[in-house]
């Protein structure tokens, strides 16, 4: 893994983050020469599926969904 001095990353950061950006290859920032950070390469992002489907698996059916959902009476009683 390449190593840059903390001084010199400061003064090419956009110049470094575009290396790692083109090579995919990880550099580590060092201060008096011990590790203070790591510039890595995003990972893929995730596909997204859209909003059509984006629900899929995520509902839960709870109770009778064949039965009506009131009382047979009360259908009588909204009739007249």
């Amino acid at each position: 893994m390449e190593e840059i001095a903390i001084s010199k990353f400061k003064a090419t950061c956009l110049a470094v983050l575009e290396e790692v950006h083109k090579t995919g290859k990880p550099i580590l920032v060092t201060r008096f020469g011990k590790p203070v950070a790591e510039i890595v390469p995003p990972s893929a992002p995730e596909k997204s599926r859209g909003w059509i489907g984006s629900f899929a698996g995520t509902a839960q059916i709870v109770g009778d969904i064949i039965g009506p959902a009131t009382d047979p009476d009360d259908w009588e009683v909204l009739r007249s």
